[in-house]
Order: C-alpha cells, then sequence, then structure tokens
C-alpha cells in the first residue's frame, strides 16, 4: 500500500471575489507520479503554488507525513519547482545554475561538483557543464532547470507546464524523460497540465479539475474509460455526448432506440449522459444496423479517418483506419460494453461539482 505523503485538507483559495479552490480534499502518495489537469483558469496551478508554498490558503491545511506546512515558507519545504518559465540565469553557465541550491546550503566543492556531475548524467548533458544556457535549446534548458531541482533532494518535484515552450515532436520525447527521471531519482512528481495526451501517458494518477473542483480521480485508464460526468468525458480525448433514459438495468434508450448496455444502479426511466468514444463505433451496410446515416464529413489524420455521420439527428464522429466517402449511407453500430452511462446534471453549475 502506499504511503501517504501531502494531504490537501479542505484547501480554499480566493483571489479577490473569485473562488479558485473550493474545499479541495486531495491526497498524494510517495513515489507517485500524478498530474492536475484541466483547462486554463480550473485552479490547477494554484494548487501547486499552494503545495509549494508560494501561497497560502484561505481555508484547510497542507500536510506533509501528517504534519501541518500550511504556513512553512517553500525553502523549508522538501519540495522544489520547475516553473513553466524555466528560469535559468543567463549570466552563469550550465554547472553554475545546477549548483546554485547547493552553494546557498554551504556544501563542500567535492560535493557540488559531484552532484552536477550525476544531475547531468541523469538528464543526458554530460559533458554540458561549461555551456551557456542561453544558447540551448528549449528542450535542454528544460532539463537543465529539472537538474537544477534535483541537486536538492526534494522529496517532491513540482512541474507547472514545463513542456508547454517545446515543439510537438521534443515534447513527445521529453515525457518519455521525465518518466525515466522520476523512476531513477525516485521522488514524487505533481506535474500540471492542460494536455490530457500528456496527462494520459506519463501519470500515475489524474486529477481532473474544472472551476476550481475536483472532476474525477483515478488511473489514466479509469478517467478515459470510466469518466464520472459530462465534462471529464468530453475534456479526456474525443467523445460522442448524448442525451439519453436508463430505461432500467442493462438498458438505455439513445435517439428514440433502446440499446442493451452493461451498467447498473441509475434506476427506471431515468435521464442519463451517455458516452460512446468515437474508435468504438463500428459504421456497417445500412440494413445491419437499426441506426442509419449519411457520411457527412471525412478528415484524413494519418493514422485513421475521422468521420462525421449524421444519424437520428445527432452528428457521430467516428474514427475508423477504414475511409469513407461523404454521402454514403451507413448504420451506427453501438458494442453495449462500449456505451458509457453516467448521471446527469441536476442543474447548469454541477459539472463542476466536486466528485466526492
Amino acid at each position: 500500500m502506499q504511503r501517504e505523503l501531502i494531504r490537501l485538507d479542505h484547501v480554499a483559495k480566493k483571489f479577490g471575489a473569485l473562488l479558485v479552490l473550493d474545499e479541495i480534499d486531495l491526497t498524494i502518495h510517495e513515489n507517485e507520479f500524478i498530474t492536475l489537469l484541466g483547462p486554463s483558469g480550473c485552479g490547477k496551478t494554484t494548487m501547486l503554488r499552494i503545495i509549494g508554498g508560494f501561497e497560502t490558503p484561505d481555508e484547510g491545511r497542507v500536510l506533509f507525513e501528517g504534519n501541518d506546512i500550511t504556513d512553512l515558507p517553500p525553502n523549508r519545504r522538501a519540495v522544489n519547482t520547475v516553473f513553466q518559465k524555466y528560469s535559468l540565469f543567463s549570466h552563469m553557465n550550465v554547472a553554475e545554475n545546477i549548483a546554485f541550491g547547493p552553494k546557498l546550503q554551504n556544501k563542500s566543492a567535492d560535493y557540488i561538483k559531484d552532484k552536477v556531475k550525476y544531475a547531468l548524467k541523469l538528464v543526458n548533458l554530460d559533458g554540458y557543464e561549461h555551456h551557456d544556457v542561453t544558447k540551448l535549446s528549449g528542450g535542454q534548458q528544460q532539463r537543465i532547470a529539472i537538474a537544477r531541482a534535483i541537486v536538492n533532494e526534494p522529496r517532491v518535484l513540482l512541474l507547472d507546464e514545463p513542456l508547454s515552450a517545446l515543439d510537438m515532436k521534443l515534447r513527445r520525447a521529453m515525457r518519455q524523460e521525465l518518466v525515466r527521471i522520476k523512476q531513477e531519482v525516485g521522488i514524487t512528481f505533481v506535474f500540471v497540465t492542460h494536455d490530457q495526451e500528456e496527462a494520459l501517458s506519463m501519470s500515475d494518477t489524474v486529477v481532473v479539475m474544472n472551476q476550481g473542483y475536483i472532476q474525477q480521480i483515478g488511473t489514466p485508464e479509469q478517467v478515459y474509460n470510466e469518466p464520472e460526468n459530462a465534462f471529464v468525458a468530453d475534456f479526456i480525448g474525443d467523445s460522442n455526448i448524448i442525451d439519453g433514459v436508463m430505461v432500467r438495468d442493462k438498458l438505455v434508450r439513445i435517439l428514440g432506440i433502446e440499446y442493451p448496455c452493461v451498467d447498473t444502479g441509475f434506476g427506471e426511466e431515468c435521464p442519463v449522459d451517455v458516452q460512446i468514444r468515437p474508435e468504438d463505433i463500428v459504421l456497417d451496410n445500412p440494413s445491419e444496423g437499426a441506426l442509419n446515416g449519411t457520411v457527412t464529413k471525412v478528415v484524413f489524420k494519418g493514422m485513421n479517418y475521422d468521420i462525421t455521420v449524421t444519424a437520428g439527428g445527432f452528428d457521430w464522429l467516428v474514427q475508423s483506419i477504414v475511409g469513407r466517402e461523404p454521402g454514403e449511407q451507413v448504420s451506427v453500430h453501438l458494442d453495449p460494453y462500449n456505451i458509457q452511462i453516467m448521471n446527469k446534471p441536476a442543474y447548469d453549475d454541477e459539472r463542476a461539482a466536486q466528485v466526492k
């Protein structure tokens, strides 16, 4: 069983009249790679800054191994932060940037030299000690920022969208590097991003946020395959989200047609949201399915086609390795195991309600 390292206990934060975090409860475990994921303005960076000691919550506590550190300054926490802007010192070379923290701690010259060498090897930049940081690439600067944080031997590394300035190919390479570094140093990573692919590909745990609330906490597989609500389903990847009625256990009505499903416990004749992922839809010949429609748009995406099918008054997004032609008649086939039933919000703002 993973050991609790950090706990946010009913943490709330306002900036003026704007409520940024509302009674957040979150447990972060030792050695975990946990990602705070959500759209801009959802509160994820504020939560990271509260963990790091750069912001103080208006309500609630921050606990580290059971000890209250809510009012502890950043330099007294076993935490280091890598910001979106790496904030490297332009007047220092690579080694001097990495050695900055240990020098402040009055470490010996031999200790600092060994630590710098270890950190550069860890981030695959051996031999870069005397390089000018302003002449490094974005990916190299990011790795120097991580090395500078790691030499301080933090228990937790906080990363605030550190890949956002990189191009897509480099971002994907750096994701693998971050996972490797985390595994080698054996510390807890708390990563902030609005990029769903980053969150799903790197994390042990994903915390989906919106409007200052936690929407869902789970593994990447759980938040993708079993979203708690329509916000999570829509934010994590592509989705078809449709109004439905749960006729009874294991039977749902979608666009006037009853489909078997595997979900239970929603009641009878109960309005629900229905999610079907585009890759889970199979297109058949018109005579082979209950829901017939017309292909209205086809976009080639390299690995697959994005196909829009208008059927039952709804525009279905279908992802397939087999292309279709606009105007082609098809039927939409839904497998019971790929129909995800979710509670429908009782009021307009309920999508932002925290999942307890």
